[in-house]
């Protein structure tokens, strides 16, 4: 059994979530701003233009850039959410809904993260988050009272590439201080986190917290992977 140093996280739809949908919060901050859409279709369009986007990952860019790269890359896929709506105020609309998506409050902890993390600590590993988002996470996760559970926070929007690159996962070891075979990552996404992990010689668990598990490398609660150690 190799011997287990760190733990990395994926952030979105693991440690956290939107509160309400997505689509919701899109259709409420458009209704501010005379736009009325129905929450149920934004959301499905989100996820198809989401799946779409190029990597919000900017290798060629200075740390200078950053904040404006990421913004720009939000704005394009909003723009491209509402591309056959009418939206004469739409720059306003982006910037209330962008500054909405940086506050801890419109987002909400799984039930299951605190507990496992503190006993993750409490064993001595190091913890990370590898998450495809963008600067505003940080704040994300102070506001949550997580980020001072980890070690490190690596944002794909900051360290030029996104999950599954393997360069990702390579930043956080280094960060970490551990060897990829010393490592465990665990996130939502077969692509993304399992497979991307796996492929920069990780350990990795495949977190489905809704429906029968559909792997071997599968679980439904963080905190399940304590007695996997």
């Amino acid at each position: 059994m190799r011997t287990l140093r760190a733990v990395l996280f994926d952030a979105g739809d693991t440690l956290f979530r939107v509160r309400g949908s997505v689509g919701e919060v899109y259709a409420t901050v458009a209704a501010r701003h005379g736009v009325t859409v129905a929450p149920a279709a934004i959301e499905q369009r989100f996820r198809g233009v989401f799946r779409a986007m190029p990597p919000l990952a900017f290798p060629y860019s200075s740390e200078a850039e950053w904040p404006a790269r990421e913004y720009a890359w939000w704005r394009d896929l909003v723009a491209r959410v509402f591309a056959d709506i009418p939206f004469a105020g739409f720059d306003a609309f982006f910037g209330e809904l962008f500054d909405y998506f940086a506050r801890p409050e419109s987002w909400e902890l799984f039930d299951d993260v605190i507990p496992a993390l503190d006993e993750l600590r409490r064993r001595d590993l190091r913890l990370a988050v590898v998450s495809n988002f963008d600067g505003r996470l940080t704040r994300i996760c102070e506001g949550l009272g997580i980020a001072n559970r980890f070690d490190a926070i690596v944002m794909s929007g900051r360290v030029g590439a996104a999950k599954p690159d393997p360069k990702i996962f390579s930043v956080a070891l280094r960060r970490l201080g551990v060897a990829a075979r010393e490592a465990l990552h665990v996130g939502d996404s077969e692509k993304e986190d399992l497979a991307g992990a796996q492929a920069c010689g990780l350990r990795a668990l495949l977190l489905q917290r809704d429906g029968p598990a559909s792997t071997a490398h599968s679980i439904g609660d963080i905190r399940t992977l304590i007695g996997c150690l």
